[in-house]
């Protein structure tokens, strides 16, 4: 392992490193790898079938599921090295979040989202409050973009980022996110992205 970590430096001395009782767990989002492993299976929906065959094939089409079945060589195929798969003994597919998932997120940790623009705001001395229907539809918002948990920074960002900016100038104190105030700001982030493309 180069100490100063990097390649800017090649002819530095390396630390030798014991990976004997190291745990490294790789993840990833690994778009496409569905579309690979369904071709290795052989679902591939063909000609006419009953409405009740085409439901059989849509579950099983599935990303979620498709993914439990992938192989080394699907790995291989999506163009990671074999040496490299190789020293990946165990590999699984997780579930994607679902809105009630990204509404705990966004609530329940320590270190929440929410608490931290609660307590951005609060140096301030704004009050913020979150609405559960508005956290519903935040999480809601997230799933639709297929964003996941990672979306969520940059979908509160989007509407709370103008009045971050204007309320400690003025004489308003509290700041109650609902459901209405939430869909506003959607609305009005769709304005101004068409208004960029148009």
């Amino acid at each position: 392992v180069p100490p100063k970590g990097g390649r800017k430096h090649p002819n530095q001395s390396y630390i030798q490193v014991d990976t004997t009782n190291i745990l490294f767990i790789c993840g990833g989002a690994f778009v496409g790898l569905d579309k690979i492993v369904q071709r290795r299976i052989g679902h591939h929906v063909l000609g006419f079938n009953s409405a009740e065959a085409v439901e059989r094939q849509e579950e099983q089409l599935d990303p979620a599921r498709i993914l439990r079945s992938v192989e080394p060589e699907d790995l291989v195929r999506y163009g990671l090295i074999p040496e490299f798969i190789g020293r990946l003994p165990v590999v699984t597919a997780l579930e994607p979040l679902t809105k009630d998932d990204l509404v705990r997120i966004l609530t329940v940790p320590k270190n929440s989202l929410t608490r931290q623009y609660e307590k951005l705001l609060a140096y301030e001395n704004v009050r913020l409050s979150f609405e559960p229907q508005a956290l519903e539809a935040l999480a809601e918002k997230a799933v639709v973009k297929g964003t996941g948990a990672r979306g969520l920074r940059s979908i509160l960002e989007e509407i709370l980022n103008d009045d971050m900016f204007d309320l400690p100038s003025t004489d308003s104190k509290e700041l109650v996110v609902d459901l209405n105030y939430a869909k506003e700001k959607f609305e009005k982030s769709k304005i101004s992205e068409l208004n960029v493309q148009g």
